[in-house]
């Protein structure tokens, strides 16, 4: 049985909320992946129609979710867009310039290092999240992937299915990318990099 209702006490960063059906009745559990793939992302208010279901505990809970008049898409089993190849691949190119000499050692070394830190930072941030507990400020995991994390925040963010959906925050890790390799080209065509490791 479908149901139509609106969003409320939506937790963007949490993704997830609750849905008051019109006409009455218990209000159901809303998470952001129970939405129609290739939907945009919720926001308090929204009129949604869903499936009711119930959680191993019992509770009602929105499934099969979508925005009122959108269609049904059938989702085709497609893969993950591959973040953590693309960060392995990445990490592996650095390792390989590195010890090739065509990238300062030091450098290379700063990015393996800092792409572990981002990888912890973005574990702890969405444990955190499955607990309700404090959470990682997005503005640090931006800071790490910045200084040259974000290849280990690529495969992070696809091993723990985190932070992919939030657009906001696409944004700013993509543009921190750009910033970081910019930096880093100039940094090397500048001769400064070679001038500091002599």
């Amino acid at each position: 049985m479908r149901c139509v209702g609106r969003l409320s006490d939506w937790d963007d960063d949490k993704g997830f909320g609750f849905v008051v059906p019109h006409g009455g009745g218990d209000r159901a559990f809303v998470h952001v992946k129970a939405f129609q793939h290739g939907s945009r992302r919720p926001v308090e208010g929204d009129l949604i129609s869903y499936a009711v279901a119930h959680d191993a505990r019992g509770r009602i809970k929105a499934a099969e979710v979508r925005f009122a008049g959108q269609r049904i898409e059938t989702r085709t089993p497609s893969r993950p867009w591959p973040r953590a190849a693309l960060g392995g691949a990445v990490l592996l190119v650095i390792g390989v310039c590195g010890w090739a000499g065509v990238l300062p050692g030091p450098l290379a070394i700063a990015y393996f290092v800092l792409s572990g830190v981002s990888y912890v930072l973005y574990g702890w941030d969405k444990a955190a999240a499955g607990r309700g507990a404090q959470r990682t400020p997005e503005g640090n995991l931006h800071l790490f992937d910045l200084l040259g994390g974000w290849p280990g925040a690529l495969v992070a963010q696809q091993s723990f299915r985190h932070k992919t959906v939030k657009a906001s925050f696409q944004r700013g890790f993509w543009f921190t990318v750009v910033i970081n390799l910019l930096a880093v080209g100039w940094w090397l065509k500048s001769g400064f990099a070679a001038s500091l490791l002599q």
